[in-house]
């Protein structure tokens, strides 16, 4: 259990940190200001991952999700090979980590 949300919280920390790089690479890209919030977003969640609190599980369950969708119905289905796939790729692993550890939190 503790691999699986050590797994999350890496995994929310670098897709946390990719949105801010690729803001500060191209601050007028569309959607730009969206992209360094949710990234700051996913940083902090990641850290908090990493501790042993139920309600950070919560977070990278829900937040997750919403970015996936806003992202999604903005800008529509990435294409397969880019880094907006990558970010759904690496949301929906968190979202059924943290998922996961929800519904198994009392064996935890």
């Amino acid at each position: 259990m503790k691999s699986i949300r050590l797994l999350a919280g890496i995994l929310l920390l670098i897709t946390g940190i990719l949105h801010v790089v690729l803001y500060i690479k191209d601050p007028n890209l569309s959607g730009g200001i969206g992209l360094l919030i949710f990234g700051i977003i996913y940083t902090v969640i990641g850290i908090l991952l990493l501790n042993r609190k139920i309600y950070p599980l919560y977070l990278g369950l829900i937040v997750p999700l919403i970015g996936m969708t806003l992202s999604i119905t903005k800008f529509g289905v990435p294409e397969l090979i880019s880094l907006l796939a990558l970010f759904k790729l690496i949301g929906i692993i968190v979202i059924i980590c943290c998922g996961y550890l929800l519904l198994n939190r009392k064996k935890m």
